[in-house]
């Protein structure tokens, strides 16, 4: 063909007639997609130096923990070189609100702490060089947090504080790289952990016309919400709040009360509650909040990393009848009953997993773990160091029983603040224990077993149903919902064991219940006469810190339709990926320091994934 003729039939090619396009079929499978497509690794809870319990211990600060959550090397406190495995793609530094940014300008002098007798008096022990003092003089300082006024006069000091983190961190932010989501820890009661992570959707321009809002201001988290709350009217941002660690507030994260204990919850704080707080952090060092054993008898998998001894500083032991407000599975299902009742769900929250490190270092990794707090760093003995020592010592806790967890995942269209922080607020999340594997959970009326053979899951997925955090449409026809649900691998971590979905409802009669139903595992085995599935087997290698998979698959999928289905129940759903047994941290120290550890600590652990439900209403 002449050189002419080719030119003129591309010009004729291109020239596309009006109306032809509505015509054409379309080829490419990822044109036109308005869904997300990528699942982006965080840390939505974690402390640096400007904390005055980090700070007080001498942790690394605020710059140090961009650099290392983005995929630096650092040097910890005690000198170490840390680097992440992988870097994340966002974070949020969560520095306590009580005195924010006190410790790092009273170590440098400060003029307006130092103007004050009590600050003069810190300074002064802090610059003896004597370690008794030194001790003396940080242990007096946190302790000084825990009352209800603070000790020092320090708007100045919280106001620069805060106002030089938010400039870091907007300096830090790198769309479509490394996002950096402003934020700040609401730490309130003491021992009984109510504490919340405060997030912010916008920058400095946006955080910076509020301060981080402390127990000082009001020990009750329902002033937290009405300021923020009405933060949001006056400035026009958006802001959330993530509660955390709900194991350890002896049955006050989920009470059906009021902060006064009284109370019931009306419609008004209901809604509150619910809009300000979508996602709550079901995983982090201080234990595994998704499930509890007496709660949940017939589930396998539900004593996992459990702190149950006490609250959070072992001034109160635990009783059973606090275990009902403290875990994940058991409030859903209160919320199914609470919104029976007022109309609108409280407990209507997505899944996060977080860290709570207060070494400004995100490394949950089990062959990575720095631990709790600067003071149990790895080293040999750092497994029976105490991490929490209690005024009665059988509520102590000591370095074996920290878990290396967790991760926040989030489904989000991009790597950037708007679209991660959308995402939490519309509940398409999921947490892990540490591990990074990918998982999709869509529900709906549809979808059939066709659905899973398709490698454009996604599109099938939204197009047919709800992701993770969504509400099932209403029902159009005489039919149990079906749920699409797949999970990969890390390739840094174990095969997948199995997937679960697990159910709870609402019966006639106002009480509650739950499932666990195995959708879909690896190998041949098949379920047992009381419906337990075997188990999938050990290949850990404890002496050498190894394992084999030989065990277990790299993917799982299902479709499911829920066999136990009543239309008129309100129900919830959401999905447990739980891995192969892989080597604890523990197993990693040992290994690495040639030492013996005692019996009761574990050596394994099985990684697992928590999505956030879907929900069903009459």
């Amino acid at each position: 063909m002449k050189i002419e003729s080719l030119i003129v039939a591309v010009l004729l090619a291109c020239a596309v007639p009006v109306g032809a396009a509505e015509s054409q079929v379309e080829y490419s499978p990822y044109a036109g997609r308005d869904y997300p497509t990528s699942v982006y690794w965080g840390d939505t809870h974690l402390h640096t130096a400007v904390s005055v319990d980090a700070g007080t211990m001498c942790t690394v600060g605020q710059e140090d923990a961009f650099r290392f959550a983005r995929g630096e090397e650092i040097t910890t406190t005690h000198g170490l070189k840390a680097k992440l495995g992988r870097p994340l793609d966002f974070l949020v530094l969560t520095d306590h609100a009580e005195m924010y940014g006190l410790m790092p300008r009273l170590k440098a002098g400060d003029s307006d702490i130092l103007s004050q007798e009590k600050g003069k008096r810190w300074y002064d022990m802090l610059q003896t060089g004597d370690h008794d003092t030194i001790f003396a003089a940080a242990m007096e300082i946190v302790a000084s947090l825990s009352k209800k006024d603070p000790p020092l006069k320090a708007d100045a000091v919280v106001k620069k504080s805060w106002q030089a983190y938010t400039g870091l961190a907007d300096q830090y932010n790198e769309p479509g790289r490394f996002t950096t989501l402003i934020g700040y820890e609401y730490t309130t009661m003491g021992g009984d952990n109510l504490h919340r992570n405060v997030v912010f959707r916008g920058g400095a321009a946006l955080a910076n016309q509020t301060v981080p809002f402390s127990q000082f201001d009001s020990q009750n988290p329902e002033d937290l919400w009405t300021a923020l709350d009405a933060f949001q009217k006056r400035t026009g941002g958006e802001v959330l709040a993530i509660p955390h660690n709900g194991n350890l507030s002896n049955g006050r994260m989920f009470s059906v009360n009021k902060f006064d204990g009284k109370t019931p919850y009306d419609t008004e704080l209901a809604t509150l509650r619910a809009r300000l707080e979508p996602i709550y952090e079901v995983t982090q060092i201080k234990g595994d909040g998704e499930a509890h054993p007496m709660l949940s008898p017939n589930d396998e998998f539900a004593d996992f990393d459990t702190w149950d001894k006490s609250n959070l500083n072992g001034t109160e032991a635990k009783t059973p009848d606090m275990i009902k407000a403290e875990y994940a599975r058991e409030a859903l299902k209160t919320g199914l009953a609470l919104e029976d009742k007022l109309g609108v769900n409280p407990f209507k929250f997505g899944m996060v997993g977080g860290s709570d490190a207060h070494t400004a270092m995100a490394a949950v990794e089990e062959d990575n773990f720095f631990g709790k707090h600067s003071g149990v760093e790895p080293e040999p003995q750092r497994w029976e160091h105490l991490v929490i020592e209690a005024p009665t010592p059988e509520f102590s806790i000591y370095g074996w029983q920290q878990a290396a967890a967790g991760y926040a995942a989030v489904w989000a269209t991009e790597n950037s603040r708007e679209a991660i922080f959308d995402a939490m607020k519309r509940k398409e999340t999921y947490a892990t224990t540490g591990s990074r594997m990918t998982v999709r959970f869509f529900g709906g009326w549809d979808f059939g077993d066709a659905d899973i053979k398709t490698r454009y899951l996604a599109r099938v997925g939204y197009s047919k149903g709800v992701p993770m955090g969504g509400d099932l449409p209403k029902r159009s026809a005489d039919r149990a919902p079906s749920f699409l649900v797949a999970a990969m691998k890390d390739p840094m971590s174990g095969n997948l064991d199995r997937i679960q979905i697990v159910k709870g409802w609402l019966n006639t009669d106002g009480t509650t219940d739950e499932k666990v139903y195995d959708v879909a595992w690896s190998g041949e085995r098949e379920p047992g006469a009381d419906g337990k599935l075997p188990s999938v087997g050990n290949t850990v290698d404890v002496e050498n810190a190894i394992w084999a998979d030989t065990i277990g698959a790299p993917e799982l999928n299902a479709v499911w339709r829920d066999p136990d289905f009543d239309p008129d129940q309100r129900a919830f759903y959401y999905a447990r990926v739980i891995e192969i047994p892989t080597p604890r941290w523990t197993a990693y120290e040992a290994k690495r320091f040639g030492i013996k550890m005692s019996d009761k600590v574990a050596m394994t652990t099985e990684e697992r994934a928590y999505t956030s439900p879907i929900w069903y209403t009459p």
